[in-house]
C-alpha cells in the first residue's frame, strides 16, 4: 500500500504554472522572429539586466575569463572534460556503420552522420553551472558536429569566467552571454548576430524548458530537460542524514525543483523529515532548496521492493539515488529514470559534475520514453539503399502488387518500370 506523508502541490496548480509559462513563451519566441536582435537585446536588458556592444565575446574576452581562473579550478574543468570526453566517446564507438546484403543483389546499409550545427544553453543565471558545458558542447564535438554555439546568461553582472573557460576548453565554435529564452529563440530562430542551429540543447529552468519545447520539430532538440528532479529510495539500511542531504542537494537548484523520499520504512521516512528542517537551518542554499521542499517535496512509504519499482516508474524522475540493500533489484526492474545512481558510495552530484555520464537528462516524466542527452543525440542514422537490375525486377514484382493494395498508382508505376526494365534480367525469384 503507498501512503503519502508529505505530497507537494497538486496537479491542477502544477497544470496552471505551466500554462503561464507557455503564454509567455510563445510571446517572445514570435517577437524574436519578427524582430530578431532588437527583441533579443530588449529581453536581455529586462531579465539580466544585460546590454552589452555585442553578446557574442571576441577571442580576446575568451582569454580574458580563462586567465581570471585559478590554474587549481583550470586543472579541475580539464579533469572532469576528460571523463565525459572519455565516456561519450565508448558510446560513440558503440555506434557502427552497417551495410548488408539481405537478399542477392540487395544491398542495405546505414550511415551515423553528426548533425551540421548546434546551439547549446548552459543555465547560468542562479549558479554558473560550468558541468553543463561539458555535457553539451563537448558531447556534440565528441559525436562530430562541425559547427557548435554556446549560449549561458551573464552571472553578476559580466561573463562567468569559469562556463566560458569550460565552453572553449570544451571546443564551442562561438561564445554568446546571452540567457533564457532569447538564448534558445536566437539559436532556433537565427538573427542578423546569431546564426541559427540545425538542433538546440542543454538543460535550464522552465521557461528555457518551454522554449525548447515550442520549437521542437522547427529545429531539433534533445529532450526536455527542466528543473531537476530527485528521486531517492532508500530502505531501514540507510540513514535519514544521508537522504536529507542527497534531496536538498538537488533541491537547491530551484524552487520548483522536486525532491522524493520513497522509502518501505515509515521510521527512516520520519527520521528524513526531521533531519531535512535540521540542515536547512544550515545550509546555505536553504532559501532556494527550503521552497522546493516545502512545495514541491514528497515522502512516500511503501510496503515491498516491488510496490517501491512499480512507483519509481510512475514518477520517471530525472535522478534516482538507489541507498538500499540491494540496489542491482531496481536496477534490473526499473524502467522509467532518467539516470540511476547505485549505493550511497556514489550520488547525483557525482554524476551532475565529473564521473563522465552526462547530466543533461529527461524531466516531467519524458524518462517514460526517452533517455538522457549522449552523442547519439547529435548523430543522424540515415539509411541507404543500393540494388541490382536482377534485383530491382524481383523486389519490383513483390512492390508492385503491394502498391495495388493500397491503390497508389503513381507508386505501382516505379516498380513496374523497373520490371520491365530489368526483368529479362531477373534470375529466378519467388511469384
Amino acid at each position: 500500500m503507498v501512503r503519502f506523508l508529505k505530497s507537494g502541490i497538486s496537479a491542477e496548480q502544477d497544470a496552471a504554472d505551466i500554462a503561464k509559462v507557455r503564454q509567455t513563451v510563445e510571446a517572445i519566441l514570435a517577437d524574436i522572429e519578427k524582430r530578431g536582435d532588437e527583441a533579443v537585446r530588449e529581453y536581455s536588458r529586462k531579465f539580466d539586466n544585460w546590454d552589452p556592444p555585442s553578446f557574442k565575446l571576441s577571442d580576446a574576452e575568451v582569454q580574458a575569463c580563462i586567465k581570471a581562473m585559478s590554474p587549481r579550478d583550470v586543472d579541475d574543468i580539464k579533469f572532469a572534460q576528460t571523463q565525459i570526453r572519455n565516456f561519450a566517446q565508448i558510446q560513440k564507438d558503440a555506434l557502427k556503420d552497417v551495410e548488408v546484403e539481405t537478399l542477392p543483389g540487395v544491398v542495405l546499409g546505414h550511415r551515423n552522420i553528426p548533425v551540421n550545427s548546434v546551439g547549446c544553453y548552459v543555465p547560468g543565471g542562479k549558479y554558473p553551472l560550468v558541468a553543463s558545458a561539458h555535457m553539451t558542447i563537448l558531447t556534440a564535438k565528441v559525436a562530430g558536429v562541425p559547427r557548435v554555439t554556446g549560449c549561458a546568461p551573464p552571472f553578476q553582472g559580466k561573463p562567468a569566467a569559469a562556463i566560458v573557460t569550460a565552453m572553449h576548453l570544451a571546443g564551442a565554435d562561438e561564445i554568446f552571454v546571452l540567457g533564457g529564452v532569447q538564448a534558445i529563440g536566437a539559436m532556433a530562430v537565427g538573427t542578423a548576430s546569431v546564426q541559427a542551429c540545425d538542433m538546440v540543447a542543454g538543460p535550464g529552468n522552465a521557461f528555457v524548458a518551454e522554449a525548447k519545447r515550442q520549437l521542437a520539430g522547427r529545429v531539433g532538440i534533445d529532450l526536455f530537460a527542466g528543473p531537476t528532479e530527485t528521486l531517492v529510495i532508500a530502505d531501514e539500511s540507510c540513514d535519514g542524514e544521508m537522504c536529507a542531504t542527497d534531496l536538498l542537494g538537488q533541491a537547491e537548484h530551484g524552487p520548483n525543483s522536486p525532491a522524493i523520499l520513497l522509502t518501505n520504512s515509515e521510521k527512516l521516512a520520519r527520521e528524513t523529515m526531521a533531519e531535512i528542517e535540521k540542515q536547512l537551518k544550515v545550509l546555505p542554499t536553504a532559501a532556494i532548496a527550503g521552497q522546493a521542499w516545502k512545495d514541491y517535496g514528497q515522502i512516500i512509504v511503501c510496503d515491498t521492493y516491488e510496490e517501491m519499482v512499480k512507483e519509481a516508474d510512475r514518477i520517471a524522475s530525472e535522478h534516482v539515488q538507489v541507498m538500499t540493500r540491494d540496489p542491482d533489484y531496481f536496477l534490473n526492474n526499473m524502467t522509467n529514470y532518467g539516470a540511476l545512481f547505485l549505493g550511497p558510495e556514489t550520488n547525483v552530484s557525482y554524476g551532475d559534475k565529473v564521473i563522465g555520464t552526462n547530466h543533461t537528462l529527461p524531466t516531467r516524466k519524458a524518462a517514460r520514453y526517452t533517455g538522457g542527452l549522449w552523442v547519439g543525440k547529435f548523430i543522424k542514422t540515415c539509411t541507404y539503399q543500393r540494388v541490382k537490375p536482377e534485383a530491382s525486377a524481383l523486389i519490383g514484382e513483390y512492390c508492385s502488387r503491394l502498391c495495388a493494395i493500397e491503390g497508389f498508382a503513381g507508386h505501382k508505376a516505379q516498380a513496374d518500370l523497373r520490371v520491365a526494365r530489368y526483368g529479362h534480367l531477373k534470375q529466378g525469384g519467388h511469384r
